[in-house]
């Protein structure tokens, strides 16, 4: 018998005993009921998912693009705005942004900064009401430009970037209000920026909301909104 006739037997032998090993081990599960459990599947919150875009502008220029479609609010509560009339008065300030206002930015311009005679504001102009405010989105100092509109504003339409939300949920938000079942960003989509107390790590963790004056304490259980209370702050 030559050698290569000799290979190809012990090739042949080595398939048909792993072929009878396999068939064995399946008879065996079969009749033991034995079988590798599947790993649990993981469903992960479509909100991770999102990703909104961001301006990165540089200078003021770039700031401008701002001006080109609606923009809206992503902390409300949280940013205070004047009124502006070819300045902004910092000494009466008009009120803060609320959540997910929808605003048109008229005009990006430099105003001064109060106590600062080398810095300047980047100045974001809207009309509200008739009248002319505005709210800072950056500074300026020797040329050099440093902006925070990106966590100031989206400049896509939440609704869209949110959509695999219910149709109740946005209601709700729109309405200003947290619903039980609601998350810890669909609330603060609804009455704003809120404060978690003690670590906030615990479960169920507790979010103070200041809610424009009329505080509200919302208790989250696995991260879904089980109590809320309005409170005396």
């Amino acid at each position: 018998m030559s050698k290569t006739s000799k290979i190809v037997q012990i090739v042949v032998f080595v398939a048909i005993v792993a072929a009878a090993i396999n068939l064995y081990l399946t008879y065996r599960e079969r009749r033991t009921g034995v079988s590798v459990a599947e790993k649990p599947k993981v469903a992960l919150d479509p909100d991770y998912y999102v990703t909104p875009k961001k301006l990165h502008p540089q200078d003021l220029k770039d700031a401008k693009e701002l001006t080109k479609q609606p923009v809206w609010v992503r902390d409300g509560y949280r940013y205070t705005y004047y009124p502006y009339s070819g300045h902004s008065d910092y000494d009466h300030p008009a009120g803060t942004l609320g959540p997910i206002e929808k605003l048109e930015i008229k005009d990006v311009v430099l105003d001064r900064t109060p106590g600062s005679t080398s810095q300047k504001q980047v100045m974001a102009v809207f009309e509200k009401d008739g009248k002319r405010y505005a709210f800072p989105i950056g500074v300026e100092e020797h040329g050099n430009y440093t902006f925070n509109s990106d966590d100031i504003l989206f400049i896509q339409d939440p609704h869209q970037l949110y959509k695999h939300w219910s149709a109740d949920t946005w209601k709700a938000i729109e309405n200003h209000e947290v619903k039980p079942g609601m998350n810890e960003l669909q609330a603060f989509f609804a009455i704003g920026v809120g404060s978690p107390e003690g670590t906030g790590m615990n479960n169920p963790r507790i979010v103070d909301f200041p809610n424009n004056g009329h505080p509200v304490r919302v208790t989250f259980t696995n991260g879904k909104a089980t109590d809320i209370e309005k409170s005396s702050g």
